[in-house]
């Protein structure tokens, strides 16, 4: 009892907090095209004191990021029940700059913006396919804006992500067929491969679950030049 008293005070810490003038800050670089991690950085700050970090990067010696940002973002990703809060899409996009750049490659990360200013960003990880798309203004919006997933493979023990042949030619994340992941009309609730128990699903909107104790407001500024991708923005809490 004494614990759950203690999660749920600290609940109201966060959202009172946020109501009043606090929100959770967002700062963060990332190449989309290559290894940089003197560049890469994620920075946020929050209305919960030391779940912060600056300036966050990976450790090339631990294979870790450096200020531990993985894990001080958790109370703002989940509520203390555990639930979603947040894109998971998104706050996958926030573990690229603190993250090696093999997460680049194996996850077939990609970032583009059409000319009428859309940045669209999309990724595989773990067997889930990631797509956030921006607004005319390059802005990421919560709630309403545009995040999807979609279950497209699986890990297998020991081996890279598996990938249905409905989304890649030779079942690898390498060869992802994006314009098939997307499509509504390609088939779903496949086996992922033969013999393996994770199925295929349908396209599904990325964000709170609606049972979510509470939810995120607000916008990131994104920008895509010369394959650097930037986010600058924050997020107020808004309560169910």
């Amino acid at each position: 009892m004494t614990r759950k008293l203690v999660m749920l005070l600290a609940l109201v810490v966060l959202v009172t907090g946020a109501v009043f003038a606090q929100d959770l800050r967002i700062d963060f670089q990332y190449n989309v095209a290559a290894a940089d991690p003197a560049n890469n950085q994620f920075t946020f700050r929050g209305p919960i004191r030391y779940m912060a970090a600056q300036r966050d990067q990976f450790d090339v010696t631990t294979g870790a990021s450096q200020k531990q940002s993985t894990w001080l973002f958790m109370p703002y990703y989940t509520d203390v029940k555990g639930t979603l809060t947040f894109p998971a899409g998104l706050r996958g996009l926030f573990l690229f700059p603190v993250s090696s750049n093999d997460l680049r490659v194996a996850d077939n990360f990609q970032a583009t913006r059409a000319a009428n200013g859309v940045i669209t960003v999309q990724y595989v990880h773990r067997g889930t396919a990631y797509r956030l798309i921006s607004d005319t203004q390059g802005r990421f919006v919560l709630p309403g804006g545009q995040f999807q997933r979609r279950t497209i493979g699986h890990i297998a023990a020991g081996a890279p992500q598996v990938i249905s042949r409905d989304f890649s030619s030779d079942g690898t994340a390498a060869t992802v067929n994006w314009a098939a992941v997307w499509n509504p009309a390609t088939r779903s609730g496949q086996p992922t491969a033969p013999g393996s128990n994770v199925r295929t699903s349908e396209i599904v909107n990325d964000g709170a679950a609606a049972d979510a104790l509470f939810s995120w407001r607000g916008q990131v500024q994104g920008a895509l030049e010369r394959n650097i991708l930037t986010l600058t923005g924050g997020f107020d809490v808004a309560p169910r």
